[in-house]
């Protein structure tokens, strides 16, 4: 019998004695938990869970930002044989209620107290028919409301609460009657036992329930992560959420590795993190490879001499970047400037991704080109991949050794890829997923004579590199039945460090037209140094200036593109998409269909008059 991702994490443990597995910060400072104290807490969570009565393929849910307790309690939940169900914090009241409806979820575990009381108030009993209790992470819970505005006779039973000190004491006291049990557990865990539902954010509809066993874990991990070169000298910085499958394959590559895990503050103090963790790889989303090079860019403009010099440097690292690529040989002179490129510009770039980064990964949504080459001419390395929550990540991945821009690289270990007769990308794999949970006739339309069917428009290049041109579904046919793939429209925006995120519409329209968030602090700091006088941000993107400036950005792209593709008209918005307010997904991506219709009079007063060119 194969070995599941558990019996992996046990080997780890015992190889890794007391070297550092992972860091967090509290109270100001970084905490270390060695792999054998890591280890323990692991056992330490299964044990608990096993008095609560979690037994093999039970459903556990877990609806948390990421932090070290999320990474033991799902290998806790997984060395039962049970099934983890991750839950994005940000989902609605509906979403979260459905997911833990349709998994029959035992139990749920809950970041706060705050979250738990909130989620039974909100939930009806239809929802709460499976659950048990509920687990809560912080501290010990607290019962009582301190809202004055809430009716005592309106809160909800706390019975089924548990804090988590208490859930580890059950465990420790059942550890000391059965020391061995959470090994004896993982070894009864077969390869093709369910392991985890993992529910799509997606970018429209309701959540679907996307089923995966022991064997996607080891195929994906076990591919993946010895492909990039990871090693247990490794540091990462962890903060993607672990409800996303990008993020949550760093647990499992952390448990068969046996790299160091940090876990990062919060997502807003990442920038710190960095320089004080100094991790050597790094998973992320584009967003932030695009946030940070906008704050370079806006550095670099703040005056003419900082500007030529950044240039330059630019262009001398381009010109590595090349080389590199390309595998030729780095002249002398060249070297030399780049060496100085480094010290002018470079190297604060580096410092402030923390100075010993190796390389960076990037998935959940597509890499601007300009934006991968432009770090790689800084001197760092991003990775891109591609896969989805069916493929349990990725699929084809450019390596340290094998990369090119523009591409999602090769496909990796048992892959297979063929086309169907309209470009899309067809899979065969072990990491393809079992199927949709309790939705047999979706699963057939997507699993079709053993090929996963992605819905993602690509081609190979003749050297076997993967190249996404578009979702299927997503592609626009204009009235004159032109089709556009918007992903590469919103691409050649975002690369403009004033560009925070693009909506391309025109199905069925005569033109297409764009809207458009900017970043804030940008424009600003623009309108600061231009004199531009404004009351508010809603005012100054009304400014006929900064219409005319963003009017000049979308003319630049323009001028890469086909006439028909072109973008005729565009709507600046006052605030940008977030994920609170449902028109971003947690890996943030545009809902499209969410925006389409909160924006829908807009969108058609865009359309009220046939215009001409920008």
């Amino acid at each position: 019998m194969a070995e599941s991702i558990c019996e992996k994490f046990l080997d780890t443990v015992r190889k890794q004695h007391e070297k550092t597995a992972i860091m967090y910060k509290r109270g100001g400072n970084w905490n270390e938990l060695t792999w054998t104290g890591y280890g323990d807490l692991v056992k330490t969570i299964a044990a608990g869970l096993q008095v609560l009565g979690v037994r093999k393929g039970d459903r556990v849910a877990i609806c948390s930002n990421t932090r070290y307790e999320w990474a033991a309690t799902d290998l806790a939940i997984l060395g039962l044989g049970a099934i983890t169900v991750p839950i994005y914090q940000s989902s609605s009241p509906s979403d979260l209620n459905f997911i833990l409806s349709n998994s029959e979820a035992r139990i749920l575990i809950c970041e706060t107290t705050a979250m738990a009381l909130k989620f039974l108030r909100k939930s009806s009993g239809v929802e709460m028919r499976s659950v048990e209790s509920i687990i809560v992470f912080e501290s010990a819970p607290q019962f009582q409301s301190n809202s004055t505005d809430t009716n005592p006779a309106e809160l909800p039973s706390t019975e089924r609460l548990i804090s988590f000190d208490d859930l580890k004491r059950k465990g420790e006291v059942a550890l000391r009657k059965s020391p061995t049990l959470y090994e004896l557990a993982a070894r009864e865990a077969a390869i093709d036992d369910p392991a985890t539902i993992v529910y799509t954010s997606g970018t429209t509809g309701q959540p679907r329930g996307v089923l995966h066993s022991h064997a996607q874990i080891l195929s994906e991990v076990g591919d993946a992560f010895p492909l990039m070169g990871a090693t247990p000298k490794d540091r990462t910085l962890t903060f993607l959420p672990f409800a996303h499958v990008l993020g949550r394959i760093e647990i499992w590559g952390h448990a068969l590795i046996g790299y160091t895990m940090a876990f990062a503050t919060s997502v807003e103090k990442i920038r710190e993190d960095l320089i004080e963790i100094k991790p050597t790889i790094i998973i992320a989303v584009p967003r932030i490879f695009e946030k940070i090079y906008a704050a370079v860019i806006a550095q670099a403009e703040i005056s003419p001499i900082k500007n030529r010099v950044f240039k330059w440097a630019f262009e001398v690292g381009r010109e590595i970047s090349r080389r590199k690529v390309e595998k030729q040989t780095i002249p002398f002179d060249l070297a030399v400037k780049y060496q100085l490129a480094r010290q002018l510009v470079f190297s604060s770039i580096s410092e402030k991704m923390g100075g010993n980064l190796r390389f960076a990964v990037c998935g959940g949504a597509p890499l601007s080109q300009s934006i991968a080459e432009f770090f790689h001419a800084a001197g760092l390395l991003i990775l891109e991949g591609y896969g989805l929550t069916e493929t349990l990540a990725c699929i084809t991945v450019n390596t340290p050794f094998e990369y090119r821009f523009g591409t999602v690289g090769k496909a990796i270990g048992d892959v297979r890829l063929k086309f169907a007769d309209d470009g899309e990308i067809l899979v065969q794999s072990k990491k393809v997923m079992k199927s949709y949970y309790k939705d047999p006739e979706t699963t057939a339309a997507v699993l079709k004579d053993g090929w996963f069917h992605t819905g993602d428009i690509g081609a190979l290049s003749a050297d076997g590199f993967l190249k996404i041109t578009d979702r299927k579904k997503e592609l626009i046919k204009t009235a004159g039945g032109k089709y556009v793939a918007p992903q590469k429209l919103e691409s050649l925006l975002k690369a403009n460090s004033l560009i925070s995120q693009v909506l391309i519409v025109g199905d069925q329209r005569k033109f297409i037209s764009a809207l458009l968030t900017l970043n804030q602090h940008d424009v600003e700091n623009y309108a600061c140094q231009n004199n531009i006088t404004f009351k508010d941000y809603p005012a100054l993107v009304e400014n006929a200036k900064i219409k005319d400036l963003i009017r000049r950005v979308v003319a630049d792209a323009n001028s890469q593109l086909a006439s028909f593709e072109s973008i005729k008209q565009f709507q600046i918005l006052p605030h940008d998409f977030t994920v609170e307010s449902g028109e971003l997904t947690p890996s943030l991506k545009v809902k499209r269909k969410v925006v389409e219709v909160n924006y829908r009079e807009m969108i058609e007063r865009l359309y009220g008059a046939d215009s001409g060119d920008l």
